[in-house]
């Protein structure tokens, strides 16, 4: 993967600008978040209590958004506010968490190759 394969799901560039252009912390926050994902993700099951599953998506939502990942915050969002929502409900909110997130991801692993390619060039 090349930064040519990138999906949009991140905003690069704001998460530069986070990070004030620092291309190492920008793979250490990157880093976080991976790391972070699962645990978060146990919280969005569909049975669990409500405000759990309020909290999981919450907290995703902030650490999406944190990261420039708009769509999967958005989905984060809609999931937070219909945390009462039937099981079957969340269910359907979690699937499309799940499918923004691994367009998320696969970003995170285009740009990692990118600056892989960018560090033999130099």
């Amino acid at each position: 993967m090349a930064r040519r394969d990138l999906s949009g799901a991140i905003d690069f560039d704001y998460l530069s600008g986070y990070a004030g252009g620092d291309l190492g912390l920008v793979d250490e926050v990157l880093g976080l978040f991976e790391h972070q994902v699962e645990m978060w993700l146990r919280l969005l099951d569909p049975d669990a209590d409500p405000g759990v599953f309020r909290d999981g998506a919450h907290t995703l939502k902030g650490a999406s958004l944190g990261i420039g990942a708009h769509r999967l915050g958005k989905a984060c969002s809609e999931a937070e506010q219909n945390a009462a929502a039937t099981a079957p409900a969340r269910a359907a909110l979690v699937d499309t968490i799940r499918s923004e997130l691994d367009a998320v991801l696969g970003d995170i692993a285009a740009w990692r190759h990118e600056q892989a390619l960018q560090g033999l060039k130099a």
